[in-house]
């Protein structure tokens, strides 16, 4: 079942904070204050969300458990799009320092935003089970939409993608948080909006949503809709969060991310992987496209769950033999 959305009066609901505190500077090898578990986190509406279910999911666990907030670079990057600041760990970086000074036990992602190689010491210590993977039309239906129309994405993979579907809009940037891209569009700014269809459930905003569209026409993000949980390799962070993990979701994202580290893209390249598992079968979907969606490669493949990282790596070598070097080495140029 996907993660369902709190009520008002829940500590998990994204308007409730005071479990929160900010980190703001880091100091190597300080002590924490308090008892129990340390949560990293985001400060953004739907990170918090992410982190508030964690929580409470280990409070039901037994595990006295609480969010520090962290302001990591891609948060501080507001009007640049992603694709062009070229860093990996935009969105990790911080928290993950904050791991490894001990200063948190856990930290909770979005797993898109999650590099596949992880500092030395930190492991991916559990994947709960995943929401919505697919992407979402907040507007009006892709085929509803008016030639020449503005339409806001902070995603180079979705924006290649949409111009092969629909060559005739004008495909605009749109950063900020979930709630400012749509104020956004509700200001006029744009006549829709893509977006992931994860954190709009989350957030309670499903009916906002114009059209979910299949994977096999709008590929998503690699991990897109699930959780990452980091832990140092031990610990009580490490022990407590393994009764999280979801195994089938767990290799769902083992393929995917198989797919990434192969190519050798980042989170924010033309690169999307999808991958389901039932009967203990990973069904694998990959595509690398050109920015100016122009160009296209896709591939599939099927296998065992338990080999789900060697398959993904595996499909991705063979996009790369049919033509996905040439794609990403035109957008690293």
């Amino acid at each position: 079942m996907p993660v369902p959305r709190p009520p008002e009066n829940s500590p998990m609901h994204p308007h409730k904070q005071e479990n929160s505190r900010t980190v703001q500077t880091p100091h190597r090898g300080s002590s924490r204050a308090g008892s129990g578990l340390v949560i990293a986190s985001r400060g953004s509406q739907l990170a918090l969300w992410q982190a508030r279910w964690v929580e409470a999911r280990l409070r039901d666990l037994g595990h006295e458990a609480r969010i520090e907030i962290v302001r990591t670079t891609g948060d501080k990057i507001t009007d640049v799009p992603l694709a062009k600041v070229g860093t990996k760990g935009l969105f990790t970086k911080e928290i993950e320092e904050a791991l490894l000074d001990g200063r948190a036990d856990l930290a909770v992602h979005s797993l898109k935003d999650l590099p596949t190689e992880l500092p030395e010491g930190l492991v991916l210590a559990a994947v709960p089970e995943r929401e919505d993977p697919r992407d979402a039309i907040v507007g009006r239906p892709l085929n509803q939409i008016p030639r020449g129309a503005r339409v806001g994405t902070s995603s180079l993979r979705r924006s290649a993608q949409l111009r092969r579907l629909r060559p005739d809009v004008a495909v605009e940037s749109v950063r900020g948080n979930l709630d400012t891209r749509l104020r956004k569009l509700d200001e006029g700014q744009y006549d829709a909006i893509l977006l992931a269809a994860a954190g709009l459930k989350r957030l309670g905003w499903s009916a906002r949503i114009a059209e979910i569209l299949d994977p096999a026409r709008m590929c998503p993000a690699v991990g897109q809709g699930a959780l990452a949980i980091e832990t140092r390799a031990a610990g009580p962070g490490f022990e407590a969060v393994r009764a999280l993990d979801h195994a089938a979701t767990h290799a769902a994202v083992a393929a995917e991310r198989g797919v990434l580290a192969s190519l050798g893209g980042g989170c924010q390249v033309p690169i999307g992987a999808h991958a389901t598992v039932a009967d203990g079968r990973v069904r694998l979907l990959a595509i690398v496209a050109s920015p100016d969606g122009a160009e296209m490669v896709r591939g599939e493949s099927e296998g065992a769950a338990g080999d789900a990282d060697a398959l993904g790596r595996a499909l991705g070598a063979d996009l790369l033999a049919r033509g996905a070097r040439r794609i990403l080495e035109s957008v690293y140029a």
